[in-house]
């Protein structure tokens, strides 16, 4: 990895939320030589106070208020659940913090393209960890689409599988808040659609490089426990969802994701075919892979993997941003941009599939 300006101070982070993914921020910030982590922020005291140690930060707090009045920070990073994120990230706006969000940015478009816009306002750096643009493969085929080695884009074909509801490999969804949380509307999941759609969405659009125009989508929500409930968790979020897409510049396809997809731990997959060739760009057990079938090799439909240089670091590229306070993609207009295709998909659902014009 190769990092920003280390004779600039370095960046102070404060980590709102402390739950898995937090360990994760940590750890890339830890690793760089440009970023401290200062101070992390959890409801939880016990919790937070776990976190600090384990990280060895050496301020906590159990409200992000007063972490704000303290101000010994100068970047935040926001991993609280879903729900949490536009209140909080709307708090760290008004106190001209520099923010890197996890996904989705708000639960809806409307809050998204507030945060959007008060964060352009205010100046700040804002990104959004859309964390599969760090794979190489990612990386690579959206450049060759860029260059125009497929021609014009036609058809793809998308899919995000986990089967963490069917395989323990992440632990029992059952009996852990970790993943009950993400089965319940009202504890502020907006489903599979919202949790890892967000990613294949990007995944389609980054790679294309083109936006979403409409979309007709279907929503399925499995029983998976007596009367749809485990304690306080009403279990009725979506588990499934399918679409089709049609992209401004005109490519069509189907996208789906799933957390039944038994087999596949954690898994992406785009395969994408223009006028004068196609490519497959896949994510599996940690590993991405970028095939492409160009020029002569159309004859013969040969597929042919293509080596990828090591690509930027979205975390190096948000502690870079924030030293040189220059702007960093995919910000917060991105956010809002994809979650509005999330609201349309989910629109489209409740109105039998109808095609909704983004």
């Amino acid at each position: 990895m190769a990092f920003g300006n280390t004779s600039i101070a370095p960046v102070r982070i404060l980590i709102l939320g402390t739950g898995s993914m937090a360990n994760e921020h940590a750890k890339a910030y830890k690793a760089h030589p440009n970023a401290q982590i200062f101070a992390a922020v959890d409801l939880d005291a016990d919790k937070c106070a776990n976190f600090c140690d384990k990280h060895d930060i050496p301020h906590q707090f159990t409200d992000l208020a007063e972490a704000i009045d303290w101000d010994g920070f100068d970047a935040a990073s926001n991993v609280t659940p879903d729900a949490a994120h536009f209140a909080t990230t709307k708090s760290l706006i008004a106190a001209g913090k520099d923010i890197l969000c996890e996904k989705p940015l708000a639960t809806s478009q409307v809050e998204a393209q507030e945060l959007a816009s008060l964060a352009k306002t205010s100046g700040i750096i804002n990104m959004i960890n859309l964390s599969y643009r760090n794979v190489p493969a990612v990386q690579g085929a959206a450049q060759l689409v860029a260059t125009g080695a497929l021609g014009n884009c036609r058809h793809f074909e998308a899919s995000y599988l986990q089967s963490w509801l069917t395989q323990p490999a992440w632990g029992d969804w059952r009996t852990s808040p970790v993943w009950l949380w993400r089965l319940s509307t009202s504890h502020g999941s907006k489903g599979v659609l919202g949790d890892v759609g967000i990613h294949i969405l990007d995944f389609v659009s980054y790679i294309a490089g083109s936006q979403a125009a409409d979309v007709s989508c279907q929503l399925k929500t499995f029983a998976k426990a007596q009367d749809d409930r485990i304690g306080d968790y009403v279990l009725d979020a979506n588990d499934s969802c399918a679409m089709t897409l049609t992209l401004e510049n005109g490519a069509m396809g189907v996208v789906s994701a799933s957390r039944f997809a038994s087999g596949h731990h954690n898994d992406l997959k785009l395969r994408i075919y223009g006028d004068r060739g196609g490519l497959e760009v896949s994510f599996q057990q940690g590993q991405g892979v970028l095939k492409t079938c160009l020029g002569a090799d159309l004859q013969t439909e040969t597929w042919t993997e293509v080596a990828c240089e090591t690509g930027y670091d979205l975390f190096d590229h948000f502690v870079t941003s924030v030293q040189m306070k220059v702007p960093c993609f995919p910000d917060f207009e991105t956010g809002a941009r994809l979650q509005s295709v999330l609201d349309a998909a989910e629109r489209s659902s409740l109105d039998n599939s109808k095609k909704v014009v983004i």
